[in-house]
């Protein structure tokens, strides 16, 4: 049987450094196990190119 999601993986927004566009970009991390903000390369459609995306919180 799988095992149910753990409190430990919480959800995050990523938001393109150079342009502050956040063009859904949600993913999730272990905050456990990666106590720093999250910083990951994507494509920006904005910026039309690869950019660098920070951690953000996502609004409800």
């Amino acid at each position: 049987m799988a095992k149910g999601k753990t409190d430990s993986r919480t959800a995050i927004g990523l938001k393109c450094s150079k342009c502050g566009n956040m063009t859904r970009r949600h993913t999730e991390k272990n905050t456990k196990n990666t106590t720093d903000k999250l910083e990951l390369n994507k494509y920006c459609p904005k910026c039309k190119s690869v950019q660098v995306f920070k951690e953000t919180k996502i609004g409800k």
